[in-house]
C-alpha cells in the first residue's frame, strides 16, 4: 500500500518505506521515471530479505506524487527528497539513479551528516546544463527563452517537455562546478552502452568529487537502464560493500 505525506512546501509524496534495521537504503529515481520501476522494486525485495531499512519514493510530478511534472524543477525535486528522507531515522545509504544521482549528490552536500555511504547509477550531474541547454540549436534555445518549454524527443515514449524554469533552476544547483566533498564509501556504476549520460560524465564526477573512499565500475555493454540481472546484482553488491566499509 502506497502511503503519502505533504512536503513543507505543500506538495504531495507517495512512497513506500520498509522497516529494518540501519543504515536505511535510499532509492532516488531518475527524470520521468517512478518508484515503481524495476531497480525500485528490485532493491526493496533486497532489503526486505536483508532486513534493512528501504525506502523509495516519488517526486512531484513523477509517478503516484501529486503535482504536474512540468511544474517542478531540479531544487523542487531536491526538496522532496530532502522531506522524503525525514521519514527515516539515523545514517542512509543513498542510491542515486540518473537523474537521482544528481539529487543525492546535491543532499551529500547539504546534509553530510545524514549520509552513511552513496551508490549512483548513471548519475546525471548538471545535466539540464550540460546535455539540455549544450545541446539545444539556437532556435531550440530562442524558442524555449520565449515561449518558456519546448518539446525534445524521447526513447522513452512521449517527448520530453522541457521548462524555461527547469534549465534556470538547473544553474542554481549544479554540484560540477564547485568542490564536492564525499566524506564515506561512494560507488559510481557506469554503462558503457549507456546512450543517456555518456562514459565521460562518469569520469568527470570521479576526478571532480573528493573523498577518501570512491570508486568508478564500468560495465561492459550496460545501457542506460541498468537493469539486467547482472546489473541489479552489482548495485546490490555495491550497497552491501559501502556499508561493510562502515
Amino acid at each position: 500500500m502506497t502511503d503519502t505525506f505533504i512536503t513543507p512546501q505543500g506538495r504531495k509524496i507517495a512512497y513506500h518505506l520498509t522497516d529494518g534495521t540501519g543504515p536505511a537504503v535510499v532509492f532516488l529515481g531518475g527524470f520521468k521515471s517512478d518508484m515503481g520501476g524495476t531497480k525500485a522494486v528490485f532493491l526493496e525485495d533486497w532489503a526486505r530479505q536483508q532486513g534493512r531499512a528501504f525506502l523509495r519514493f516519488d517526486y512531484s510530478g513523477h509517478g503516484e506524487s501529486g503535482g504536474e511534472f512540468t511544474d517542478g524543477a531540479i531544487g523542487d525535486w531536491f526538496e522532496d527528497a530532502q522531506a522524503a528522507i525525514g521519514l527515516v531515522a539515523g545514517p542512509l545509504v543513498l542510491v542515486g539513479s540518473s537523474m537521482g544521482g544528481w539529487i543525492s549528490l546535491l543532499l551529500a552536500r547539504y546534509m553530510p551528516e545524514r549520509l552513511a555511504g552513496l551508490v549512483t547509477i548513471a548519475a546525471a550531474p548538471d545535466f539540464t546544463e550540460d546535455s539540455m541547454w549544450a545541446s539545444a540549436s539556437e532556435d531550440q534555445r530562442a524558442a524555449l527563452m520565449a515561449d518558456g518549454q519546448i518539446a525534445l524527443p524521447s526513447d522513452y515514449g512521449d517527448p520530453y517537455i522541457i521548462t524555461r524554469r527547469l534549465i534556470e533552476d538547473g544553474r542554481d544547483h549544479l554540484v560540477l562546478r564547485a568542490p564536492l566533498p564525499l566524506p564515506f564509501p561512494v560507488r559510481f556504476l557506469q554503462g558503457t552502452a549507456d546512450k543517456d549520460v555518456d562514459m565521460a560524465v562518469a569520469l568527470r564526477l570521479l576526478d571532480h568529487a573528493q573523498g577518501p573512499d570512491m570508486r568508478l565500475t564500468l560495465v561492459d555493454g550496460a545501457d542506460h537502464r541498468f537493469s539486467d540481472d547482472r546489473c541489479l546484482a552489482l548495485i546490490a553488491d555495491s550497497i552491501t560493500e559501502v556499508i561493510a566499509r562502515l
